[in-house]
């Protein structure tokens, strides 16, 4: 399969405005794309479709890339069927799928993703290209009728991965401490991606993108870090 996908932790670090820290990275990967087809499903915060995709058009005209939302095509199936390629925006991830199921895209954007389609997300945008949802760190505000998400990549993602603070007095669990509950009864490996990184996928090749290693979850193996590069797991 001739995947061709941008997995990013974050649209937005301390310090930048939204998708600035990785817009070279978005100029490259969608060289050649005139529009996209954008998926404000996740509504960050209760943000309307419209204005949702509204940021989303902003920051593409930059890149001389028109955008236009999956919510304003009469028929979203068909949209995506065309589309010369498609970014999902973060927010509630449950809310994003429970959405994607309902309007009956979620065959179609398999299909065009397998078949090479650029296909980006923040967020929960990446939380979907995994096997399922069961990593997210978002709360189930709504019920899909199933966590089993794209499948466009061979494990689950944990964006906006937070390391355990040895100085911190908060005695709730921590983001490693939730996987490994995960861990018991899923054999699924995840992958904490952590803010300001990315994951560029190539076909068969994943590689890890940015500053910051990541922090790999395997069920019955001690966690362990895997440094920028090429993504052999």
């Amino acid at each position: 399969m001739n995947k061709k996908l941008l997995i990013v932790s974050t649209s937005t670090i301390h310090g930048s405005g939204y998708l600035e820290y990785i817009l070279d990275e978005v100029k490259d990967f969608f060289g050649g794309v005139n529009s996209i087809v954008f998926i404000p499903y996740a509504r960050p915060g209760g943000l309307s479709h419209d204005d949702y995709t509204a940021l989303a058009k902003e920051k593409f005209s930059g890149l001389n890339i028109s955008v236009k939302g999956l919510h304003e095509f009469d028929d979203p199936i068909t949209a995506l069927k065309d589309a010369e390629g498609v970014f999902t925006g973060g927010g509630n991830t449950f809310l994003l799928l429970k959405t994607l199921y309902e309007v009956g895209v979620m065959d179609m954007l398999k299909d065009r993703i397998n078949k090479g389609m650029p296909f980006m997300g923040t967020s929960a945008g990446s939380n979907i290209t995994g096997l399922t949802i069961g990593t997210t760190n978002d709360m189930p505000i709504v019920y899909p009728p199933s966590f089993n998400a794209l499948g466009a990549l061979p494990f689950n993602l944990n964006p906006h991965y937070l390391d355990p603070d040895p100085t911190s007095k908060h005695k709730g669990e921590t983001r490693q401490t939730r996987i490994e509950e995960f861990l018991g009864f899923n054999d699924i490996k995840v992958v904490g991606l952590r803010e300001g990184s990315w994951l560029r996928v190539n076909g068969d090749e994943i590689e890890l993108k940015g500053p910051l290693s990541a922090r790999i979850f395997e069920k019955g193996k001690e966690v362990y870090e895997y440094q920028p590069g090429i993504f052999n797991i």
